[in-house]
């Protein structure tokens, strides 16, 4: 069996060990569980199952919460051509 020549061995090293997600996809991830963590904090604190932070403002908060935790999740930026 023939090995691959040093060169392809470092170029698929390399493309090994890139990271999955960029920093700015962590950080929109982060927001998002703060948000999470927020909202239900806020139910927490209202102690009301019929309350209107309860009823209409954290529904709201945690879907779009978690639908931005699956957009940082998904979201692949724009690769910068140096040349």
């Amino acid at each position: 069996m023939k090995s691959l020549p040093k060169k392809q061995q470092v170029k698929t090293a390399e493309k090994a060990a890139e990271m999955p997600l960029g920093a700015v996809n962590y950080i929109m991830i982060a927001l998002g569980a703060l948000v999470i963590a927020g909202s239900y904090g806020i139910m927490f604190l209202e102690k009301e199952v019929d309350g209107f932070f309860a009823l209409f403002v954290t529904p709201i908060s945690l879907v779009a919460a978690y639908g931005w935790i699956i957009f940082a999740i998904l979201h692949r930026p724009a690769q910068r051509n140096n040349s």
